[in-house]
Formats: structure tokens, C-alpha cells, sequence
């Protein structure tokens, strides 16, 4: 193999695999240690740069960065980053004054954003400081799009959501609110120089086909649609028995607001088996340990009526079966069809987008399942001036993939409106520090211990089962967010080698806790690979590879399994490996 290209930025990115893995490219070891040393603003103010709603997403993220935590190759639950993240939040001091301080000096350029969501408002924050004219247009009372209408209040405290919500409308944005956009060439016609789309995926699934549909309306609700009439205080309660129809995050919102508002028997039933279905695993605990069965593997067959009302539904039992490629087919078991008893339904089986104010004549095409033609990278749509992000561009994601979507279309748009081109993307801001304090010792901790992840408490479902507003998850205190900061392994600090100073004596291979260092003749990637002390298996992560050494070998490490404790730079009898902090910053407009 030829040597490992370490000046290419995305080299050591790839190693700090939770910064990787999330969208917005968060630098996570870097907030945790400030936790750590009790420095929650700027904990607070790091994350603040890259996901824009810390204490937002410290409740309700998706979490993409834990399953790839370092933490979980050696055998332990991923250090819990989402909910340090709302440690930096609870305790932050003042932040607001070192966001930007508006009023800005105007560029003579203005931007509408049309829906007022997380990709909506992080566009907002990033070109606000830069001197555009923001317009932000929804039919909401107020900003948060999805945040607002459809996370439950136990989930996301109104108060938490409004603060951060309000530090990106007071950089000065001209809030149209209760306003519905039933035509983009209106938007058109009032001359903006870029238009920004972040609508969102409103629209929730329907089973208009299944028998007993349309008898049964009255208390059949859409999943989105009556979360978001709770949440506006239209809804205020449900029948006893509710069966609510799907498997992900949605549905256990809305069976977990079912007993909030008086569901006594809640039920979630879902085509797939409980280990697939897409919920996160924590929301399902969650439900469940709220009194709430979940019947997989049921398929549903009819709305059931009697005298007018409705009395349940019908479901065929199936079994997942896969095929020789993987692919899955739900097959009837043959077991006798399951009647379950219910007063109201809730469908919650997926979103979908609509963009019935969109008109067709624009120059902006749409696909064959109505969403518009989008760049995955600049965020353009077929109509120069028009970008999309979040569900609105791609379908149904999450609240951090519309954040990291934002900030890139943010990006395209200050390009657009500069007349430069937007598919040159600018390159991150990155960094690689020495760590070393003395001859042993590091400006972090790199101890390596074994440590369970802490559980967050929650108030007690006796309380919070009766108020749909109570928070249920406490978060952590300070004194346990200290104690799961130190399970972070610290995977931006790198282990750099030099190949001119080393002498081939093996001491690092020797002291090496994983064995993820090798001293052997060079070979193709796959035969190396093999050759190692302990083969590198895992085929997504890379290997570093020295240059020639005087012995014509080369050292080659398993980025995999290393666990950046510094072990081996400790050992070295001449600094041949030194550990480095790497800092990787996604560029935002603001720094262009």
C-alpha cells in the first residue's frame, strides 16, 4: 500500500467516529472534555456552532453518533453523547453574548425561508450575521416547525425550545408567522435573490383502502396531524382504548401522548418485528415501561364498526421471512386473524411531502414520486435560485440531518448571491495540535478504564402520565455528567507517527492493549489487512500505513480498534509517536 495521506483532512475525521457518523459533523470529544472541566458555555457554544440547538437535540436527537462510538468495540454501552450534550445546555451560563450581535450591516441581499424549521432556521443563523435580508414565512403561531408540532412537550419543554428558537430570530429575522404559502411564484415575484424551501414532510400516511375507512373517520387520526393538534391545545383528550398503527418515533409520541391525554389501554401494533422496527430502541423502553404494548408481526386487515362507532381492528399474524439477497417478505403464519378492541385509532406509518403551492411551470422539476430535484451537495433545485433542505429535500429524516442540511445549502445560497459557483465547496477548518505536557503526560485523561454508561432518571410515570407537559427524562446532575464525560475515549486526539525517528525497536507494538500496531512488509491493502497482529477486519475504517522504514518494512495500525490512550507514544524511546488533537470545523457561510 502507499503511505496514508494523514494532510488529507477527511483521514483523521474519519477516526473520530462520532463526529463522523453525525450529519452536522459535531466535534464531540472536543464538548465533552469541557464538560469534564466544567466549562458548559463553552461546551455549550462548541456545539452550538454545529448543531445549532444543543438543548433541543440533547432530548430528542436520534443519536447517529453513539452506535459508533469507540466505546462499544470494547464491550460497553457508547458513552451517552446525546445527553451530555443537555448537560452543556442545563448548565450554561450566559451564551448570548458570544452568539453574533446584531443589528448587522446589510449586504443589499435578501432571503425568504419558506416553513420555519431546524433547516429553515439554521440557514437564518448562518447568513443573518452576513448582512442578508431574512424573511421567514410558516403557518405556525411561532418558530420550530416539526420541533414544535410534533415532539411532545415531555420530551421537549416548550421553555427549552423557545429559547434556542428565539436566539436565531433575534439576529434580526422578519418573522411572517400564521402565514400559509400557497404559491411559490408569489414568493417569485417579490424579487428574492435565493429562496430557501425547508417545508418539512407534513403530510402523514393514510390507509384509505383498508375496510372500514371511511365509516370509521370519526375516530381515525392521522399520526403528525393529531400531534400537532395537541400540541396547539385543540386536542385535549382520547378514548381509553387506543391502538396506534406503526413502528417508529412517531408512533411511540403518539401512544406515549394516548396515556397523557387519557388512553388507558394503548396499544402500538406493527407489521415488523419488534428487533426492525424503526423506532429508536430507547423510545420503545420508553412506551413500555408506560404501561404500552407493542404486537409486532401484525398486519392490519379492517376497521371493525358497531352501531355507528368503532369497536377495533382486525390483524393478520405474519412471520418476516428473508430471501437469498436479504430482502424481507412478511408471510401469514396461518394462526387465526387477532382482533384487538379500540374507541380510537392513531395511523402513524410514515410521512410524506407535499408541495401542492409549488407550481409546475417554474422550471423547477420534480421526480416521479412528486419531490423536487435536488443536489445532494449544493442543495440547488432545478430553479437556480431555489434551494431545498431537510425532509423537504429528500423525505423524512431527522432534526440534526435538517441542521447539517442548512448549514451546506446556507453555504450555496452566499455563494449564489456572490455569483460564484456553488459546486466548489470550500474545504474545513482543521487543526493538529500536540498534546504532550511532559515526557508522560497528557493535556487530557487518557486512562482507559472499564466504566458502565450511568442511566438518566426520570420522574416518576405516576407523575408524568397525568400531565402531558411534565418532563419525564431529569437529565444528568453535574456530578454523574463528570463521571460519563470520563468514559469518553478522546478519538480526536490522534496517535501521529514519524517515520524518522523511529528505530524499529517494537516497544509500542509491545505495549499496545489492542495489538493494533505492526511492524511488517508492505503488501495490497487486503494481504495487509491479514497480516496484522490481530487481522483489520473491519473493512469501513482504514489503516494507517508509514512510509518505507530503514528495515524495509512499514508500521501499519488498525484505526479500528485503537483506543487513543497513548500508551505507545508513552513507550517510545524517541517521540516517533506523538498524540495530537485534530479539530475538525465543517465551513459555515459565516466563515467563507
Amino acid at each position: 500500500m502507499n503511505p496514508t495521506d494523514t494532510q488529507n483532512p477527511e483521514y483523521y475525521h474519519k477516526v473520530v467516529d462520532c463526529q463522523y457518523a453525525c450529519p452536522a459533523h459535531t466535534p464531540v470529544p472536543q464538548y465533552i472534555r469541557l464538560i469534564a472541566a466544567e466549562k458548559y458555555t463553552e461546551a455549550y457554544m462548541i456545539n452550538w456552532e454545529s448543531n445549532v440547538f444543543p438543548g433541543i437535540l440533547g432530548r430528542t436527537c436520534d443519536r447517529p453518533c453513539e452506535p459508533a462510538c469507540r466505546r462499544v468495540r470494547v464491550e460497553e454501552e457508547p458513552v451517552a453523547i446525546c445527553r451530555l450534550k443537555r448537560v452543556a445546555a442545563d448548565n450554561k451560563g450566559n451564551v448570548k453574548q458570544h452568539m453574533p450581535q446584531g443589528p448587522f450591516p446589510s449586504n443589499g441581499k435578501k432571503i425568504a425561508l419558506i416553513g420555519g424549521g431546524p433547516a429553515s432556521l439554521t440557514v437564518a443563523r448562518d447568513l443573518a450575521p452576513l448582512g442578508y435580508e431574512i424573511h421567514l414565512f410558516d403557518e405556525q403561531i411561532a418558530g420550530g416547525g416539526m420541533m414544535r408540532s410534533q415532539i411532545p412537550a415531555f420530551r421537549l419543554p416548550e421553555e427549552v425550545l423557545n429559547e434556542e428558537v428565539n436566539y436565531i430570530l433575534e439576529l434580526g429575522i422578519h418573522t411572517q408567522f400564521l402565514t400559509y404559502v400557497d404559491s411559490l411564484r408569489g414568493i417569485l415575484k417579490k424579487e428574492y435573490d435565493a429562496v430557501f424551501v425547508g417545508t418539512g414532510a407534513p403530510r402523514g400516511r393514510d390507509l384509505p383502502k383498508l375496510p372500514g375507512r371511511n365509516a370509521a373517520d370519526a375516530y381515525i387520526h392521522i399520526g403528525i396531524e393529531w400531534l400537532a393538534s395537541v400540541a396547539f391545545e385543540h386536542t385535549h383528550k382520547i378514548g381509553k382504548k387506543v391502538i396506534v398503527l406503526g413502528g417508529g418515533n412517531t408512533a411511540m409520541d403518539c401512544c406515549r401522548t394516548s396515556r397523557r391525554l387519557g388512553g388507558e389501554e394503548v396499544k402500538v401494533v406493527v407489521r415488523s418485528p419488534f428487533s426492525t422496527m424503526k423506532a429508536s430502541p430507547w423510545e420503545k423502553e420508553d412506551a413500555m415501561h408506560e404501561d404500552i404494548q407493542i404486537f409486532d408481526n401484525h398486519v392490519p386487515l379492517s376497521f371493525e364498526m358497531a352501531e355507528g362507532k368503532l369497536t377495533g381492528m382486525m390483524f393478520q399474524k405474519v412471520k418476516a421471512v428473508f430471501d437469498d439477497k436479504g430482502k424481507r417478505q412478511l408471510v401469514p403464519t396461518g394462526e387465526p386473524d387477532v382482533f384487538i378492541a379500540a374507541d380510537e385509532v392513531l395511523i402513524a406509518i410514515g410521512q410524506e411531502n407535499s408541495f401542492p403551492w409549488i407550481e409546475r411551470d417554474l422550471g423547477l422539476e420534480f421526480d416521479e414520486w412528486e419531490m423536487p430535484v435536488v443536489d445532494k451537495t449544493t442543495f440547488q433545485s432545478t430553479l437556480p435560485k431555489v434551494f431545498f433542505g431537510g425532509d423537504a429535500a429528500f423525505g423524512p429524516e431527522n432534526v440534526i440531518t435538517a441542521v447539517a442540511h442548512g448549514h451546506q445549502a446556507a453555504v450555496s445560497m452566499h455563494f449564489y448571491c456572490r455569483g460564484k459557483d456553488i459546486t466548489q465547496r470550500p474545504s474545513p477548518y482543521t487543526n493538529l495540535i500536540s498534546t504532550k505536557m511532559g515526557i508522560h503526560e497528557w493535556s487530557y485523561d487518557s486512562e482507559v478504564a472499564k466504566d458502565q454508561r450511568y442511566a438518566v432518571p426520570q420522574a416518576a410515570k405516576e407523575i408524568t402520565l397525568v400531565d402531558r407537559k411534565k418532563e419525564v427524562e431529569l437529565g444528568f446532575d453535574v456530578a454523574t455528567g463528570f463521571k460519563e464525560a470520563q468514559r469518553c475515549l478522546n478519538c480526536d486526539v490522534q496517535t501521529v507517527f514519524s517515520e524518522d525517528r523511529c528505530i524499529e525497536c517494537d516497544a509500542c507494538m509491545d505495549i499496545c492493549p489492542t495489538s493494533c500496531i505492526t511492524f511488517t512488509a508492505n503488501a495490497p491493502e487486503m494481504e495487509l489487512r491479514k497480516n496484522l497482529l490481530v487481522p483489520a477486519e473491519n473493512l469501513t475504517q482504514d489503516i494507517l500505513v508509514s512510509d518505507q522504514l530503514k528495515t524495509g518494512r512499514v508500521m501499519v495500525k488498525d484505526e479500528d480498534v485503537c483506543l487513543h490512550c497513548g500508551l505507545c507514544a508513552e513507550r517510545c524511546p524517541t517521540s516517533a509517536w506523538d498524540m495530537q488533537q485534530y479539530f475538525y470545523n465543517v465551513t459555515k457561510a459565516s466563515s467563507i
